[in-house]
């Protein structure tokens, strides 16, 4: 399974996101959460030395000389609270708004809270509770005695709540501003990519030979490595052409000569021979050709340009039979492939036309797609279905049912193929045979 670059950076600056703010999250969290407690400890604190300070020791046991001035130890479940336990029958002393409540030690959670350990408080709601030991006195006169001071959870956790719910915000907020900064950067820092894949089009395109060598250094290497490529791959297209050319000089004068020397040869075997060297030459320029075609397939040739000067040359000779040539080509239609192979295809098809239309021919040519569709139809006797994959072969002719001396068409579909097109056969709307030539559509 294959992704982008871009998601491949996106997920994992979301992964790093979502780690770092969450890592954020945790440590500001707990440090706000340790401050708090701090807060409360140190006032828990307080209030327990406030009380121990006040104490005194009479015969009846420990009193309180005055209690805290704050107002909420006076209301009924007012938010403070302070017990004072002295050790032996004495009953606690403890602030109003503990109202009929009694803080003991089996009383209070095994777990802390903040550092805190959890009661239930006398309106039935969790109150975090303190406890500090302490004695008042010396020898047997000392008293010893355990001070509960503690606070509402829910105020507590209503002052975490108020610091959180901020925090999250900020923290959302931040990821969003990191994530886009991250996608920007995604797609400033993939920009010179997308420049690479135009400068590679375009060179397929037939517009340009080699890469722009300027953008960023880390791009350079792989640009000149392209260009590099490229000129071995020139080298050996011009090394291809020059064997193909030698090759084809090669043959000729073999074949030349051969076709002399069968001459003295009985009627019958003179054919026979001429026949099997004719053979011979088609199928070397069969192969030849296939060997050259599609090494240009960066080139970018204009189908009306190329199809008007083929025209122009075939007119004047079906003018004498009277055949009536009808182009419809919009001048705007490139095919990406080497011209010289795309008249070779077209001429062929043509060629094929011109020998067995009546009156009319017709060429045309269209876009679908990726793909341009070049027509030509004619009006003359047409092929048997039958024949079409046979005609593309072995070079069948339609309209008469016997082996012509040339491979036109088939050289045509080779050419076609070459460059990842094809080439069909059917019946024209004249009555003839259309032949669909599709080469692939240039950017």
């Amino acid at each position: 399974m294959t992704s982008s670059l871009r998601f491949r950076l996106a997920a994992g600056a979301l992964v790093a996101i979502a780690l770092a703010l969450s890592l954020v999250w945790l440590v500001l969290g707990h440090l706000f959460e340790d401050y708090v407690a701090d807060q409360y400890a140190s006032e828990m604190t307080a209030i327990a030395d406030a009380l121990g300070a006040r104490l005194t020791v009479e015969d009846s046991g420990l009193s309180l000389a005055s209690e805290p001035s704050d107002p909420r130890f006076q209301i009924p479940a007012g938010g403070r609270y302070w017990q004072i336990s002295p050790q032996g029958a004495q009953q606690p002393l403890r602030s109003r708004s503990l109202w009929d409540e009694e803080l003991t030690r089996d009383a209070l959670s095994k777990d802390l809270y903040c550092g805190f350990h959890e009661a239930e408080g006398p309106d039935g709601n969790a109150i975090l509770v303190s406890a500090k030991t302490m004695s008042i006195g010396a020898g047997t006169e000392q008293k010893h005695f355990t001070i509960y001071t503690a606070f509402s959870k829910s105020e507590m956790e209503t002052a975490l709540e108020s610091y959180h719910r901020p925090l999250r915000l900020m923290l959302v907020a931040t990821g969003a501003l990191l994530l886009f900064a991250a996608f920007l950067q995604g797609v400033i820092g993939l920009r010179p990519l997308g420049r690479l894949r135009n400068d590679v089009a375009r060179i397929r395109a037939g517009a340009g030979a080699y890469m722009a060598t300027d953008g960023p250094s880390e791009v350079k290497p792989l640009v000149s490595e392209i260009n590099l490529l490229l000129a071995e791959r020139e080298k050996a297209v011009e090394r291809a052409r020059a064997r193909a050319s030698d090759l084809a000089h090669g043959l000729k004068t073999p074949l030349t000569v051969l076709s002399h020397l069968v001459e003295g040869l009985p009627e019958q075997k003179r054919e026979t021979a001429l026949q099997q060297i004719e053979l011979v030459r088609q199928r070397a320029d069969r192969q030849l050709q296939a060997a050259r075609m599609g090494v240009e397939q960066m080139a970018t040739t204009s189908v009306l340009g190329i199809s008007g000067k083929l025209v122009g040359v075939l007119a004047p000779v079906t003018e004498g039979r009277g055949i009536d040539w009808r182009v419809d080509i919009d001048p705007a239609l490139t095919v990406q492939a080497d011209p010289a192979d795309v008249a070779e295809a077209i001429g062929n098809i043509l060629d094929n036309a011109v020998r067995f239309a009546r009156r009319r021919i017709e060429l045309s040519a269209q876009r679908d797609g990726e793909t341009i569709k070049v027509r030509v139809g004619d009006d003359g006797p047409g092929a048997r279905p039958d024949d079409y994959a046979s005609m593309l072969e072995r070079g069948v002719s339609g309209g008469d049912d016997t082996a012509n001396s040339g491979l036109g068409l088939a050289i045509s579909g080779d050419i076609a193929a070459a460059y990842g097109g094809k080439l069909s056969l059917g019946r024209s709307a004249l009555g003839g045979l259309e032949a669909v030539l599709s080469l692939p559509a240039a950017c």
